[in-house]
């Protein structure tokens, strides 16, 4: 299957725009949009602006709020947020900003989100808490994706989980390890049923707990757990702390936003910050960081290896090549983004020229 690529500011202007058509508060769509186009400039397109379509169908219908009234409550270094249904980016990453004071002032917070929808990149959020200096951990639960060890049937989210940490190097990114609780993210497997393509051996089971590498199959079976039972029990613990204390939904309860007729979704999300400025020295904490990086980089290579990246470090560069020559989206993916641009009554932008 063919690919074109597009402009990100103007793919970016366009989800921008299809999201505040619907009554989506003009922040919201700004964050939203962010999120959805770095996500394909990172090369991680199952999370990127082909999720708009759902998006849009479900504002449309209710099952997400357009304007979400968020509310939030501080125990101590403590913040309960309720997302009102809202989008799941705008959702997290304004509770990620009232998370930041707390964490300034104790030096830590933790901000437990329940009343959300899917909010794409775990990864944005440690970006975003990384600007503000912050080390974060985020994580979140999904539909069911992953069969417990030993079942056949879906019934814990693919729940990812990241950690993020300021690296205050100009020019070079933050050190993000951004991992799903499953062999592989349920959003490749979505994206390789779109194209048509099949799925490697290893990723997942058919609804006979037979091993499939038919994309559509796998989405009716369950996806693996990341090595094996403990892929499981990591996964079962992002479910406890975001389904459970929460007071989100968790496991078979979360509605899927890729279901016709579901509920809502009530997902819940957990943020962690840690503010280092409160007990240590920055400047000496970056210049530790720098080395840290630099001896790890110095290590004696594999053989057939070329050099070894810091996690985050291969989303950095595929922005920087993406913001030069587009990015790269499917056909099919195009051809749902044009018909949804009819709808919204938005033109879709050009391809770049080849």
């Amino acid at each position: 299957m063919t690919a074109k690529r597009y402009d990100s500011g103007k793919l970016y202007d366009f989800v921008q725009s299809v999201l505040i058509s619907l009554n989506v508060p003009e922040e919201d769509a700004f964050i939203t949009a962010d999120s959805l186009v770095r996500a394909d400039l990172e090369g991680h397109g199952s999370h990127g602006v082909s999720r708009l379509p759902v998006y849009f169908r479900r504002i449309q219908e209710g099952r997400i709020n357009a304007a979400s009234k968020i509310t939030a409550e501080r125990h101590g270094s403590v913040l309960t947020v309720d997302g009102g249904n809202g989008l799941g980016q705008a959702v997290a990453v304004r509770a990620l900003r009232k998370g930041i004071p707390i964490a300034r002032e104790q030096g830590l917070a933790a901000v437990f989100v329940r009343g959300s929808n899917h909010f794409g990149t775990a990864a944005y959020l440690c970006q975003e808490a990384a600007k503000d200096n912050m080390a974060s951990v985020v994580m979140t639960n999904s539909p069911p994706g992953i069969a417990p060890w030993g079942g056949r049937s879906a019934f814990l989210g693919t729940n990812p989980i990241a950690f993020g940490f300021p690296s205050g190097a100009e020019g070079k990114p933050a050190i993000i390890a951004d991992l799903s609780s499953s062999v592989v993210a349920r959003g490749k497997i979505m994206q390789a049923q779109k194209r048509e393509q099949p799925i490697p051996e290893g990723w997942a089971i058919d609804s006979e707990g037979r091993p499939t590498t038919k994309a559509g199959e796998a989405l009716k079976g369950a996806i693996l757990p990341l090595g094996g039972a403990k892929g499981y029990a990591l996964a079962l613990a992002v479910e406890m702390l975001c389904g459970i204390m929460t007071g989100a939904s968790f496991g078979p309860h979360i509605g899927n936003l890729y279901k016709d007729g579901d509920k809502y979704a009530d997902v819940g999300h957990v943020i962690l910050l840690f503010s280092p400025a409160r007990w240590l020295n920055m400047e000496a904490y970056y210049d530790t960081v720098s080395r840290f990086a630099d001896e790890i980089k110095e290590v004696p290579l594999s053989p057939g290896a070329e050099e070894i990246l810091l996690p985050g470090e291969r989303r950095f560069r595929s922005a920087g090549r993406n913001r030069l020559s587009g990015i790269s989206l499917p056909d099919n993916v195009v051809s749902e983004l044009e018909e949804l641009a009819r709808k919204a009554g938005i033109p879709f932008p050009p391809r770049l020229a080849q």
